[in-house]
C-alpha cells in the first residue's frame, strides 16, 4: 500500500519535542515501530506514555546526545539489535537562541550550529551508512521555512543560517546517496504552537498574536504540530519512492507569498 508503513522502523531525533511527539503519533498510525530519541530520559519517558494513551501502543526509546558520534552509534546499535534495521531517520532535534547580529552571542551561534547542523549531520552520516550498507531507507530533515526566507522580526541570524544549512545538506545527502537507494528530503514547517511555544504566545498576546500570525498566511491559520503528519508519512512512504533532495514547505502557503 502507498501509505502503509507497516514493519517499517523509524528512529525520530528530538522524539520528546512537540513536532517529534506529532511525528511519531502519525507513524504509528500508518503501521511503523517508533523509536523515539532524546537528549533527557524523562521527556522520553513522558512522550512515549503519552503516545501510549493516544495510539494504545509504547513506542521505544533512547537517550542520544546526537552531537556525540558514539552515542549516535549507540543508537543504531540499539535499534538494529532490538528491531533488525532501521528504515527511516526523522532529525527533528533544534535548538533556538535569539540575540540582534550586530550583538550576538557567538557561544550560543557555535551551539545552534552544533546542534542544528553537526547533530543532523553526524545522525544522517551513520544511519545513511547503514542504510546505504542494505541498500534502502528513507531520510527526513525538520528545517524551517526560515531556512529558505528571512524573518523581519531581529534576532534570527542564528536559527535562519543553521536551517540554510539543513537545506543545503539535505540537497547535498540526497545527491550522494541517491545512487545507494536512500532517500534524504526535509519538512519546512512555519512558526507553529508547540507545547513549549504556548507559554510564549501567552506572553506575547495569546489569540491577538495568534491571529496576527495566522494574518500572514494565506491559509489564515496558525499551525500547530499535527499539520506535519501528513506530509511525513507521504515522505516516509513508498509513495514518495522517487522524491528525494526536496525541501517541502509545509507553511500554510508562507513561502508563497513570501
Amino acid at each position: 500500500m502507498l501509505f502503509s508503513l507497516e514493519d517499517k522502523n523509524a528512529v525520530i531525533i528530538g522524539g520528546a519535542g512537540g513536532v517529534g511527539r506529532a511525528i511519531a503519533e502519525g507513524l504509528i498510525g500508518s503501521g511503523a515501530n517508533v523509536i523515539l530519541a532524546d537528549l533527557f530520559a524523562e521527556g522520553l519517558e513522558k512522550a512515549a506514555e503519552d503516545l501510549l494513551e493516544k495510539t494504545g501502543k509504547k513506542p521505544a526509546f533512547f537517550v542520544v546526545d546526537a552531537s556525540s558520534e558514539d552515542s549516535v552509534k549507540a543508537l543504531l546499535a540499539y535499534v538494529v539489535e532490538e528491531f533488525g534495521r532501521a528504515d527511516i531517520l526523522i532529525n527533528s532535534q533544534g535548538y533556538n537562541k535569539k540575540h540582534n547580529a550586530q550583538d550576538f552571542d557567538m557561544d550560543d551561534f557555535r551551539k545552534m550550529m552544533e546542534v542544528n547542523v553537526v547533530g543532523v549531520m553526524q545522525t544522517c552520516k551513520i544511519f545513511g551508512a547503514h542504510m546505504i550498507e542494505r541498500g534502502s531507507g528513507k531520510i527526513l530533515n525538520v528545517s524551517s521555512v526560515r531556512g529558505q526566507i528571512a524573518t523581519r522580526l531581529p534576532g534570527n541570524c542564528g536559527y535562519c543560517s543553521s536551517k540554510g544549512a539543513v537545506n543545503m545538506m539535505t540537497r547535498q545527502l540526497a545527491s550522494e546517496f541517491g545512487q545507494y537507494g536512500v532517500q534524504v528530503n526535509a519538512i519546512a514547517p512555519t512558526l507553529m504552537e508547540t507545547p513549549m511555544m504556548t507559554a510564549v504566545i501567552e506572553q506575547r498576546g495569546g489569540d491577538e498574536y495568534r491571529a496576527s500570525v495566522a494574518d500572514t498566511h494565506p491559509l489564515k491559520k496558525m499551525m500547530v504540530p499535527s499539520d506535519c503528519i501528513g506530509t511525513v508519512i507521504y515522505l516516509c512512504s513508498p509513495a514518495s519512492d522517487y522524491v528525494t533532495g526536496t525541501i517541502t514547505y509545509v507553511d500554510g502557503g508562507l513561502t508563497a507569498v513570501g
